[in-house]
Parts: C-alpha cells; structure tokens; sequence
C-alpha cells in the first residue's frame, strides 16, 4: 500500500541518525517505510534478491527489507553480466513480481534511469507503480558496469542533479526512498564522489551510495563525510572490504547490503548438487543439502492456495 502525505524534517532525520550533524536544511521529505525502519533500528543489514523465491526467503529469515539487484537479475533473467545489458522492462518486471510476493519492503536497482530525466522520470513512475519502496541511481555513463568491476565512467555532476531532481519530483509524497549512487571515487576522485552524494542530498534524495571503496580509510572517510544515512555495499572477494555490522556502523554506516550473498550461495549450491547428480547418478547421501519437499512447499504457500481453493468450492 502507497502511504502519502506523511512529512519528517531531513535535518530532524540527520540528528537522530548521525549524532546531530545536520544534512539538508529548509527541506521536507516523504515519509517512507524505510526511515521508519531506520528509525527503528538506527543502522540494518539488508540482502539482495532476484526473484520471488528469494525474497520470499528473505522475507522469511527475518529481514525488514530487501534489494533487488540487477548483476543478479541479469544474471539470472538473461543470463548477462552487469554490463548495461538488462532493459528498464525487465527490472520493472521483476521488481513488479517480487514486490507482489512479499510484504517486505523492496528497494530496486534502477541503474542510471536508462537514460536522460526523462527516462528517469518514466523509470521512477514504473517502480512505483510496481509497489517498490524506493531505488538506487547512479551516474554512470550508459552503458553501465557493475561497480565492482573495471573501466567506469560518469557523466557530468550537474547532468547527475538533473536526474536526482526529476527522480525526486516525480515520487513527490510517495513512500519511495531515493538512494543516490555515485561510481565517481574510481571514475574521478573520493572527493568528487563525496560533493556529489552531498548535492544529490540536498536536491532531496535520501540516501548516499559512494560506490567500491577500495580500503579501511575510504570507508571511513566515506562514512564520516557522506550525508547519512550512508550505504556500504558488502561484495564478498570484491573491491571493498567486507566488515561486520558493529564495525560499519562505527564507521558511519546505516544501509548495509549485501547484493550478491544470496546469488551466490543458489549458485555454488545448485553447482554442487548438479555435479553429485551428474558424477553419481543419484542424490542419496546429499539430503542434508537440499530443502526438504515439505518445507518447501510451506514456503511457497502451497496450503495456503488449497485453503483458498476450498473456499470457492475448487477441487
């Protein structure tokens, strides 16, 4: 359900997340249910999904909220890496799908918007329309890449404002929370990467993303320049160090995500029971790898639909 209408003070926000240092000033912004989960908790730890059994997964585990991330949806919609490849169709698609399957609040890769304001425009009114309760933006040149791989480039800073702006006009009161990403510390500098996130801040997004720092010392001086709340994006055996909650929240941050975990335990779990299926013919002795079928179907409602069935006299 879309709540409209609820207004907080940004700088009121800034006070509670980072110790009282102010973040924007003059400005409202919407309400949405993840400050209310930030208020809760004052920094969470959130995984990445790709499609509804997934998310039905991380719904299940116990997470407040989830992110669907478009290296994993490439991967598994179109069997691409993350390399410009995935349309603005097929995120709103799945988006649209996993938005459906869970209650949990989901927040969607929206890459560069896939294009200029007016794509951004177009792609912020789809998500929403979708059911999701916000979106990453960055501002990579498209075609873009993952940010933890080589060869990036950004486009202009104020070219970037253009797109924060129209991404924040157009969810106007709507529970939708704009993350602002910037790939800019390996495209430019760390602090060109930082007086970005502050501009995106203060033409109303509500979120800093500095992308794929490289050390300890950029994470810190991430988290205590950056406006929070701040992301840290946690790729395991990627370009930024993997830490626990406790030490990224000392550091100064509050959305910590982990995008790929899942994709990449499905993978090295179905490689692992295919290759004993395949080498022996059978999956006697890996049963404790497997979800049992009971379980499983608990999990995707299966009782839940011959309830409903029952009702309307479905045999």
């Amino acid at each position: 359900m879309k709540r409209r209408g609820h207004k907080l003070l940004c700088n009121s926000r800034a006070n509670s997340l980072q110790g009282g240092r102010q973040l924007v000033s003059n400005m409202t912004m919407p309400r949405t249910r993840v400050h209310e989960i930030l208020d809760r908790h004052g920094s969470i730890v959130f995984p990445g999904v790709y499609d509804t059994l997934s998310a039905k997964l991380a719904a299940r585990a116990g997470f407040p909220m989830a992110f669907i991330s478009g290296y994993s949806v490439a991967a598994t919609a179109i069997g691409e890496p993350d390399l410009g490849l995935l349309t603005q169709t097929e995120i709103v698609d799945r988006a649209r799908q996993v938005c459906r399957s869970v209650e949990i609040p989901i927040i969607v890769d929206a890459d560069t918007g896939y294009g200029n304001p007016l794509n951004v425009i177009r792609t912020v009114r789809e998500l929403i329309d979708a059911g999701a309760a916000g979106c990453f933006l960055e501002d990579q040149h498209w075609p873009k890449k993952c940010g933890h791989m080589r060869g990036k480039r950004v486009i202009e800073r104020d070219e970037y404002l253009d797109k924060i702006r129209a991404a924040v006009d157009t969810r106007a009161g709507a529970d939708f929370f704009i993350v602002a990403r910037t790939d800019s510390l390996a495209a430019v500098s760390l602090d060109e990467a930082i007086a970005r996130v502050t501009e995106a801040r203060a033409a109303g997004a509500d979120a800093s993303f500095v992308e794929a720092p490289n050390s300890l010392d950029e994470l810190a001086e991430i988290g205590r320049r950056a406006p929070a709340p701040v992301v840290a994006n946690m790729i395991e055996k990627g370009k930024t160090p993997v830490l626990p909650k406790q030490k990224l929240q000392e550091l100064g941050f509050h959305l910590i995500l982990y995008p790929l975990a899942g994709l990449f335990a499905a993978a090295h779990g179905l490689a692992t029971i295919y290759e004993k299926i395949r080498r022996d013919g059978t999956t006697l002795g890996a049963e404790d790898q497997l979800m049992a079928f009971d379980e499983f179907n608990d999990l995707i409602g299966v009782e839940a639909k011959y309830a409903l069935a029952e009702r309307y006299g479905v045999k």
